[in-house]
């Protein structure tokens, strides 16, 4: 038997004279029972009109025992509705003695053919199986159009003279429709998927049902006109009318003008909702340190004007088997700095992260992210990757904290325009904490603001190698642009290198060095470098040479 009062029939017979299903009724009347939802819509209406009529009934049997021959079955029926509710209202509850198959005008057919085996079937096959995700519970999540929100106080005013919406009951009190359909559902996606749990609270997979009805998007139209300050063009909203927005509307709108505005009851709708499920994983954080040998490749793809400039990246060499392993929809990269396109990173690598977005595998044990390493690492021998592993979000955004405090180490190999001996750059190694004041270079003007930064230099040493070459190595505040400290920018950076030596320099290469020391090594690369440079400045000062 359903938990109804009798102070609940007149409720019952005007929700059902205007077209409410079974489960709305429950839901009016404050049922709070879960497993009276769960009943079939069919056999729930079949109670309902039994207890509308039940008293009824009684005072016509009563009646019976002092009358010779019994009344009509036809007759005690429209009898007993008519005592209590008006011949319009008698007519629909008799209509829907032998079954409704109206669509709800409040739930909009959601609590009615939309939420039983059927639709947990579907849920569970098209998105859950099919997509192959890795999860132990679920969260089951509803969307409902915002027209429910008009749709729903709308009910109670058939009789337009009672002027306020909350004559009949408290809203508050009112069983919400998202909250029975997960009541409904809840343990059929439960049964569908062999016994996992679907949650309430917390889990990292979440299936989202979102419902819609075209046909009756119309009804908040009204509000924007009555209330427009609540209905402003938002950049990432379709519509303006959203649920919340339709909300703050009715809070704000008198009685008389919802009543002269909208129908009450609400029209009757000839089509149900369409629902669009969908699943999520939660974002995977992945992190590790990685070093970059080459120096023909951006850490991030490199496109300007639409135009590619470099074939791949050091974002892609990682992510691509990362990507590939999780089967994730896509992903965010972030590292701890950035080096330019032509900089090795030695040492211990730089430290990276990266969101993996829907991943539909999860589970990685640690054997297996060793493999994954590997496998990115044989894949190119431009980068190599190191401390690949799983982390949590707040990890990952430590990994940003106190970046401009740190303190960075690099290699350069720097030419001079004089001629140079041992001693002429023996003095560096003496300097230290030189203060820079660098105004934002010209060539990162394009996407930084222009600012003078100040920043500072704590050491240097050096390494002769010939009359125009030297390394230069040094540690720095982290931010500090070194390409620009060696040229000087025209001057945009001061003091530099070239005021030091008074004399034009420039950088000929780059390393920058996280977390270790890093020998330095003259090697067949860098001799070629030297010599195509030398060869570049001999033939600037012949006037006559053509290269």
């Amino acid at each position: 038997m359903l938990p109804l009062k009798e102070k609940d029939k007149p409720i019952i017979q005007k929700l059902l004279s205007a077209g409410c299903c079974a489960r709305c009724v429950l839901r009016f009347c404050c049922v709070s029972v879960q497993a009276a939802y769960r009943k079939q819509p069919e056999e729930t209406l079949k109670e309902l009109q039994i207890f509308i009529n039940d008293t009824e009934n009684d005072k016509y049997a009563a009646e019976s025992e002092t009358s010779e021959d019994p009344p009509n079955k036809r007759a005690k029926l429209e009898t007993s509705i008519t005592d209590v509710q008006s011949e319009e209202e008698a007519a629909a509850v008799v209509k829907s003695k032998d079954g409704d198959s109206r669509v709800c005008v409040v739930c909009l057919g959601i609590l009615q053919g939309l939420c039983g085996t059927t639709q947990a079937i579907k849920v569970c096959a098209l998105d859950m199986k099919a997509g192959n995700y890795e999860f132990d519970t679920l969260v089951l999540s509803v969307s409902l159009p915002a027209q429910l929100c008009v749709r729903e106080p709308a009910t109670f005013l058939k009789d337009r003279s009672a002027g306020r919406r909350g004559s009949v009951l408290d809203k508050d009190d009112v069983i919400q429709v998202k909250e029975a359909f997960k009541w409904i559902m809840q343990g059929m996606v439960t049964k569908e998927l062999g016994g996992i749990a679907v949650v309430t609270k917390v889990s990292p997979f979440e299936v989202s049902v979102e419902f819609t009805h075209p046909e009756t998007d119309a009804d908040c139209h009204f509000l924007a006109a009555t209330c427009p300050d609540c209905f402003k063009p938002t950049k990432n909203k379709q519509s303006v009318f959203t649920r919340m927005a339709v909300v703050k509307a009715l809070e704000k709108i008198p009685d008389a003008k919802f009543l002269k505005h909208y129908p009450c009851p609400p029209t009757q709708p000839t089509s149900s909702c369409s629902p669009q499920v969908q699943c999520l994983h939660v974002s995977v954080f992945v992190a590790g340190r990685y070093n970059k040998f080459c120096r023909s490749l951006p850490q991030t793809p490199w496109v300007i004007d639409g135009e590619r400039r470099m074939e791949s990246s050091v974002e892609e060499l990682i992510a691509a088997p990362i990507l590939s392993a999780f089967r994730a929809d896509g992903f965010n990269f972030s590292s701890s700095g950035r080096e330019d396109v032509d900089v090795r990173t030695l040492g211990n690598g730089r430290p990276f992260a990266m969101e993996l977005l829907n991943p539909h595998k999860s589970r990685f044990s640690k054997e297996q992210m060793k493999q994954l390493q590997e496998t990115i690492n044989q894949s190119s021998d431009k980068i190599k990757v190191r401390d690949l592993q799983i982390v949590t979000r707040e990890a990952m955004s430590r990994m940003k904290e106190g970046e401009e405090e740190k303190t960075k180490s690099y290699t350069a190999l720097v030419w001079t325009q004089k001629p140079i001996q041992r001693e002429d750059i023996s003095f560096i190694d003496d300097i230290k904490d030189l203060t820079l004041d660098q105004k934002t270079p010209l060539r990162v003007l394009h996407r930084r603001a222009l600012a003078v930064r100040q920043r500072a230099i704590h050491s240097m040493s050096t390494r002769f190698l010939d009359s125009h070459h030297f390394y230069l190595r040094l540690k720095t505040q982290a931010g500090t642009y070194i390409k620009e400290f060696v040229h000087g920018d025209f001057g945009r950076t001061i003091p530099n290198l070239c005021q030091l030596l008074k004399t034009d320099t420039d950088i000929l290469e780059l390393d920058v060095e996280v977390g270790e020391s890093h020998i330095f090594r003259l090697d067949a690369d860098v001799m070629l470098v030297i010599s195509l440079h030398h060869f570049l400045n001999v033939a600037k000062t012949n006037k006559g040479s053509r290269i």
